[in-house]
């Protein structure tokens, strides 16, 4: 989009940088001239506390910023970054740039569409507010565009990532068979979910990750965040995550060689105190832009095709990218502004306050809550079928959950997680995304886990105060939405179940659920929010 003025100036273009975009290829700096452009960079009050970030989502933030900056110093490009200190900072995207205006009377400003939908907003106003010229690229670091997305999904009642994703193997010709057509998906079939959902083994341990130690602009952000955000969630100790394109392709080489061979297997297992297990850990590096999604992906099958790893690990690692990735992008802007306030289930609980201190003796949520709280990660069952099912099966109010999920990953904006939230855990957009509820007793972290083995609550009592909480309330929930979910053919054969037992035995699961909710602390106010 761009915007129709002309301007008087001789000045250079103006190219605001946010910081999820530190990408070289970025489509406002591809083709510019270096002695005709000044690149702007913001570390802005407003996008550190719209929710109260983790304090390690900051620290990656503005040092992978700072050390992208002094990258494009490096190589030549005029660079103008407003620091958080800065004594004249405005706090704001649009403030900054009005500011950065006036210094360098630019001819035009080019920057990248914003990834998410609030910053979007901001930049559209942008050709009413300044001078020059304001052209807004479309960001084209995806495989599919917008309205790639939009043409797919149009006329479609319910938009299911299973044929989207074919659609991206096809485009892309990621893992395709070589048959001459290209339209026959390697080994035979799409999808290898089925051999990828192994529970861990006795002693099942994986290679450690690499962790990348902080150096002096790491260093200098970390006492930043000390000191401006000390009151924010989460444990600043061991920052571990790669905040260079260098660092960041170190982690990807070690997945690669490392990992990925038993990544599938065991992408569904959980092992207490295993944090990672088989996991890349790449998708901070991804969403800030430093790593090529297509080029991880073309990594991978170059494994298979090689004979270093399994078809069934190498399509599960890209399914979840030009898969999952691409197309919760795409159901973003498709379903927002209404996606923020769903609520379909009508759940109102507020959210308990062990989701931010980890005090609970339920095994499988303190753990999945400690390492969040460390790491600023869970990987992906954890985030799903541990903290999202409970927060499901509660009928916690989804806005709670969202900004819950938000704040405490550092790999969390607003494009992904708002949709894996909102749609995918907790059912809240009626069934849009997800052909059913991802609604799960004690008996499922039982078999994908060892969590159940030491915990207080018995996972093989159904009932009263001892048993799993997860037992009793998977039917609560099951009995409170009858009326939406018996019709849903995937799950709907599990009302038989409820009706063949006796009056006095669904009772108990009520009783022991509500029981159970009554006895859970609300979260105080301002862990996610300034209230």
């Amino acid at each position: 989009m761009a915007s129709e003025k002309t301007s008087d100036t001789d000045g250079p273009v103006l190219v605001p940088i946010l910081g999820d975009q530190l990408t070289r290829d970025l489509a406002s700096l591809r083709g510019r001239a270096k002695d005709d452009t000044v690149v702007l960079m913001m570390e802005v009050w407003d996008e550190a506390t719209y929710v109260r970030h983790h304090k390690q989502k900051i620290v990656l933030v503005f040092s992978a910023m700072r050390h992208f900056a002094a990258e494009l110093r490096d190589a030549g490009w005029r660079v103008d970054y407003v620091g958080l200190d800065d004594a004249d900072n405005a706090g704001s995207f649009t403030g900054e740039v009005a500011r950065a205006v006036e210094r360098h009377d630019p001819r035009a400003v080019h920057v990248v569409e914003a990834s998410e939908w609030r910053v979007q907003q901001a930049l559209e106003e942008w050709p009413d507010k300044f001078a020059c010229t304001v052209d807004i690229l479309p960001d084209d670091r995806f495989v599919a565009s917008k309205a790639e997305f939009r043409d797919w999904a149009e006329g479609r009642d319910a938009l299911r990532m299973e044929y989207f994703y074919r659609e991206m193997r096809r485009k892309t010709g990621l893992l395709m068979a070589k048959d001459g057509k290209g339209d026959k998906p390697a080994g035979g079939e799409w999808n290898y979910d089925s051999e990828n959902r192994k529970p861990p083994k006795d002693g099942l341990e994986a290679p450690a990750p690499p962790k990348f130690e902080p150096d002096a602009i790491t260093r200098e952000v970390i006492a930043l965040v000390e000191d401006r955000f000390a009151d924010h969630f989460g444990s600043i100790d061991g920052f571990r995550w790669p905040v260079t394109r260098e660092q960041a392709e170190a982690a990807a080489d070690a997945f690669f060689a490392d990992r990925l061979c038993d990544f599938g297997p065991y992408q569904d297992a959980m092992v207490h105190g295993q944090d990672d297990l088989f996991h890349s850990l790449l998708s901070t590096s991804l969403n800030l832009g430093l790593l090529d999604p297509l080029d991880l992906c073309r990594r991978a099958e170059a494994a298979y095709r090689e004979g270093k790893a399994p078809l069934n690990s190498v399509e599960g690692f890209i399914r979840q990218i030009v898969g999952w990735r691409e197309y919760v992008r795409g159901f973003y802007w498709h379903e927002m502004p209404g996606l923020a306030e769903a609520n379909e289930l009508e759940a109102d609980r507020p959210l308990p306050e062990f989701y931010w201190t980890g005090e609970t003796d339920m095994r499988c949520l303190a753990d999945a809550i400690r390492s969040t709280r460390e790491n600023a990660h869970a990987h992906h069952i954890q985030r799903l079928m541990v903290l999202g099912n409970f927060a499901l099966l509660a009928g916690i109010r989804p806005q709670e959950v969202e900004d819950w999920f938000l704040v405490v990953y550092a790999d969390a904006y607003d494009w992904v997680e708002l949709p894996n939230v909102a749609a995918m855990v907790l059912y809240a957009d009626g069934g849009r995304l997800a052909s059913k509820p991802y609604a799960a007793s004690g008996n499922y972290i039982n078999k994908m886990s060892n969590y159940c083995r030491d915990c207080r609550y018995k996972v093989s009592e159904k009932t009263g105060a001892d048993a799993c909480p997860f037992n009793p309330l998977y039917w609560h929930f099951m009995h409170r939405h009858r009326d939406r979910l018996e019709g849903n053919h995937r799950i709907g054969r599990i009302y038989a179940t409820w009706d063949r037992m006796g009056e006095d035995k669904r009772r108990e699961y009520l009783d022991s659920a509500e029981a159970f909710l009554d006895q859970l602390e609300p979260a105080a106010k301002g862990w996610a929010r300034d209230q």
